[in-house]
């Protein structure tokens, strides 16, 4: 077979819609001016892989309506006028013309999200048919999706380049003022009310079995509990999850862009949302997400066949010069000049120090008395599985650093609070938020703080295993001049931490105060006499522990504690029959919610 000339080959063509082996995948949108950014978004998720992208809008005054006018014409996605009735709402509007809407009763999977969001799918190749193959063998029949919010990530000047690459810096996954949700299902009109975060079931099914059929999963493919299928609109702790789906929010994007969008006003037309204290929440870039990029290539290729339409061109850059028109205008005037200096400020405002009022507060009896008796009893079925015996409840620890890779790469703005000895910041690229929580009220590890300083002995010396913050070790130096502190950790990004908690705390780091990359537990051991050994690196099992000790000898004292307590509290027992043939025989009174201490029996 001849090749084809690489000028061939590369030439953008209009593309086709995707077939996939679900039937008919729907995305259902609202949109009010999003002319810069409409194409983007359909190519991004023509390349995720849904096969109907369906968008209602209302007073647009970009063209928006008139790109996706075209883009039907094109047989590449439907568009439905948005007439709101007094009283009522854009987005509740939308959804009521959605709900009869034939394209929407013919859908076999459904997701309801706005402009602004961009599903980022993690799982297998990226695709929207691989993530439904997952649900599916997991015997699910939705997907509830966190937001992910996206910040600015310093950038300040207006560009036509892809939102989805210009913005890669986010909240941490575990920030909770970040975790409303989009919902992808099983689409039947005759049993599903849409909303904006999640459908609703009719009443008229929920004293069938249906409610029974329905299985939700988290973002991370986990069963979510009985009581979303009934209400709720946010991940909480327990069901939270980001490893096989996200949704990426960018509700501020840069500086000019921010500009722009209080020039265009939203879709449910609220007064004065796109002010500072707004950006303050939406620009959280305390992590690194390029997740995005995967989708790069195709996207790209999509939005470069549509381009190839005349029309769909002409309103696309009729948008964007209207927009960047709009934008000149206000840039060097004193408005914007205050504009930029209020976000700045915001921007520099802790993450710890965001606050995220609901509209309403939560009424607990009003919910318990709308509940009906098919919610209640389902919702009954977790807290009866949820009960166990104290005796295993009170070793269940608090997770107290964030799990798997640790990206310090940005630089957020941070609280410092003392902890004890320790000046400690609020750091959440690193910190949990019941962490975060501890450190803001000075209780961070409290229980070991008091007592691991009065358990070591004159001229006795501190090895920490998988040190992670380094605040013990660090309080141990504040507190004690004739210890020696050694701090092992395997992770540079966790050294860097640990060097700019000592530097901001006056340690130096010297013979008496060590900064240590990783070295086999029984080489670390062996090296010098150790009094208190601290365990926190989770790779350390039961045998390693024996092997170790074995063949270096056992110290006076051992704590496991941090990201090793949190992930092998299962292996207490095992961990126990080692201690007890080394000799420990009295288990240190520490609260288990932060370690488990042993000592040696006097001799």
């Amino acid at each position: 077979m001849n090749k084809q000339s690489p000028s061939v080959a590369s030439k953008p063509q209009l593309p086709r819609k995707h077939e996939s082996p679900h039937g008919k995948v729907m995305a259902v949108s609202m949109m009010k001016d999003e002319g810069p950014f409409v194409l983007e978004w359909i190519a991004h998720h023509m390349a995720v892989g849904f096969t109907d992208l369906l968008v209602y809008t209302n007073d647009c005054s970009d063209g928006t309506d008139d790109m996706l006018i075209r883009l039907e014409e094109l047989g590449l996605a439907y568009h439905r006028r948005n007439d709101i009735p007094e009283g009522i709402k854009p987005q509740p509007s939308a959804l009521k013309y959605a709900q009869v809407e034939p394209l929407t009763a013919d859908a076999d999977w459904l997701l309801v999200f706005d402009a602004d969001e961009f599903l980022c799918i993690k799982h297998g190749d990226g695709s929207l048919d691989g993530l439904i193959d997952g649900i599916k063998a997991e015997g699910g029949n939705g997907m509830v999706i966190t937001w992910r919010i996206f910040g600015s990530g310093g950038v300040h000047d207006w560009s036509r380049d892809p939102v989805t690459e210009q913005y890669l810096y986010a909240a941490p996954p575990m920030w909770n003022k970040g975790w409303g949700v989009k919902t992808l299902f099983q689409f039947d009109p005759d049993v599903w009310k849409l909303g904006i975060h999640r459908p609703k079931m009719k009443n008229k099914v929920l004293d069938t079995p249906f409610p029974d059929s329905v299985k939700w999963l988290n973002g991370s493919g986990r069963p979510m509990e009985d009581y979303f299928k009934f209400r709720g609109w946010r991940s909480i702790v327990r069901t939270v999850g980001y490893d096989w789906a996200q949704m990426n929010h960018y509700a501020v994007k840069g500086i000019d862009s921010y500009a722009m969008r209080k020039f265009r006003g939203n879709v449910n037309n609220k007064k004065d949302k796109y002010n500072d204290a707004y950006w303050s929440l939406q620009d959280r870039n305390e992590v690194r997400d390029d997740s995005m990029l995967r989708y790069s290539e195709r996207r790209r290729e999509i939005f470069e066949g549509l381009l190839t339409d005349p029309e769909l061109n002409r309103l696309h850059h009729a948008a964007l010069e209207m927009a960047e028109g709009k934008l000149n205008t206000f840039k060097g005037t004193p408005e914007y000049d205050a504009f930029v200096a209020n976000l700045k400020t915001a921007s520099a405002v802790p993450i710890t120090q965001v606050e995220a009022k609901p509209p309403k507060a939560r009424d607990k009896e009003k919910i318990a008395a709308l509940m009906s008796d098919v919610e209640k009893r389902a919702t009954a079925k977790p807290k009866e599985q949820k009960k166990k015996p104290v005796e295993q409840q009170d070793l269940l620890p608090t997770d107290v650093y964030v799990r798997g890779t640790v990206d310090m790469s940005a630089t957020p703005p941070l609280e410092w609070f003392a902890n004890h000895s320790v000046q400690l910041p609020a750091d959440p690229r690193l910190f949990t938020p019941p962490a975060l929580i501890q450190i803001s009220e000075g209780k961070f590890e409290r229980p070991l703080a008091r007592n691991v300083p009065k358990w070591m002995p004159a001229g006795g010396t501190y090895l920490d295993i998988g040190a992670a913050s380094g605040f013990l070790g660090t309080h141990l130096v504040q507190e004690r001049s004739d210890v020696t502190v050694i701090l092992q950790e395997g992770s540079s990004a966790l050294r860097d931490f640990i060097r700019g908690l000592w530097d901001k705390n006056g340690v130096v780091e010297s013979d008496r105060a060590q900064l240590r990359r990783d070295a086999p537990l029984d080489k670390a051991l062996s090296a010098q006499k150790v009094d208190i050994l601290a365990l926190g690196d989770s790779s350390i099992d039961p045998s390693m522990l024996q092997a170790a000790f074995e063949a270096a000898g056992s110290p006076e004292i051992v704590l496991l504690m941090g990201r090793l307590w949190a992930d092998r509290v299962g292996e207490l027992k095992a961990f126990e029959t080692v201690f007890a043939r080394h000799g420990y025989a009295e288990r240190l009174q520490i609260s288990p919610l932060v370690a488990a201490g042993y000592r040696k029996a006097p001799k």
